[in-house]
């Protein structure tokens, strides 16, 4: 039996800079303190490819790990001990050399509607004017309503969801969480929930990555681990990586675990104007994520998935 490793006194956490990230964080800092007292904690802030582009659809600068590479290479570089994520940013695929040490609570999975003047998503006039960054949620979308006009917008949460505040567009859709975490759930005029709505892969959770090799950091970041919340996004996750997508495929995922203890994985695919849905729903033993992940996709691929999904890869 290896020894315990040598409790860490100091800690740098690699956070992107904006309010969002920085909110992030800070939780995860402030919850370190609080479960170990005594540790210094430093937030080390870094810039990504994606918050350089911040006017580029997301899939026409390159996709995935937009938000995650800067951070992680401080990782492997030594400038960071700690990487906080939006978990739905992080790719399935990373460098060998850095884990998942911990998924805290999640929060509420939900997108959220902001649609001032017409308050919900069936009371939009055809034509409307809607906008997201994400192609799940487009799809899904005009699958419901083919009838509106949904275009891509980019920045902050601010930003997004000033175009619906300000009448630039009739309404914007973003995550319930970070609304949430940032105290502007209250601008929601409509809660898009699963099973009608599905969220994308790891929506609402916190990812945070450290060293493989780092045993001190990985045992400190057990004590933030939700074992729930990192079962159901394993799942999620596994059904993602087979089906050989990063985050911006039109794919969507829930897990949760019932409550005899089971664990429940439902997920979609789309073709990016909703026209196709196809969806799997299944359970399995909460100890096993991996075998519910990929028999989830399993079951989407003998409906078709690949097929959708290279469509839309050629597209790109």
């Amino acid at each position: 039996m290896s020894p315990s490793p040598t409790p860490l006194d100091r800690i740098r956490i690699g956070t992107r800079g904006s309010r969002l990230a920085r909110w992030q964080a800070e939780w995860v800092a402030a919850t370190l303190r609080d479960r170990r007292p005594g540790l210094a904690v430093e937030l080390v802030e870094i810039k990504t490819h994606g918050d350089r582009d911040r006017n580029s659809p997301l899939s026409a600068i390159g996709g995935t790990g937009l938000f995650t590479k800067e951070i992680q290479r401080a990782l492997l570089d030594g400038t960071a001990d700690v990487a906080v994520h939006s978990l739905k940013d992080l790719p399935t695929q990373g460098p060998d050399d850095l884990v998942l040490a911990a998924v805290p609570g999640r929060e509420d999975v939900a997108d959220a509607l902001i649609a001032p003047t017409h308050k919900t998503l069936e009371a939009l006039p055809a034509g409307a004017k809607v906008g997201t960054g994400s192609i799940r949620r487009r799809a899904q979308i005009l699958h419901a309503r083919p009838d509106l006009a949904v275009s891509s917008v980019r920045g902050n949460v601010e930003t997004r969801l000033n175009l619906a505040l300000d009448g630039e567009l009739d309404a914007v859709i973003l995550a319930w969480a970070g609304l949430h975490r940032l105290g502007l759930h209250d601008r929601v005029t409509q809660r898009l929930e699963p099973p009608a709505i599905l969220p994308a892969v790891g929506q609402g959770a916190l990812g945070i990555e450290c060293r493989r090799d780092d045993a001190a950091t990985r045992e400190l970041l057990g004590l933030l681990d939700d074992p729930d919340a990192h079962r159901a996004v394993v799942a999620e996750r596994r059904t993602l990586a087979e089906l050989e997508g990063g985050c911006m495929i039109p794919m969507a995922a829930w897990g949760r675990t019932s409550a005899d203890g089971a664990l429940l994985l439902d997920a979609a695919v789309f073709d990016p104007d909703g026209r196709t849905c196809l969806v799997a729903s299944l359970a399995g033993p909460a100890d096993d994520p991996d075998a519910l992940g990929l028999r989830v996709a399993q079951a989407l691929r003998d409906q078709g998935a690949d097929a959708i999904l290279d469509a839309f890869r050629r597209s790109r």
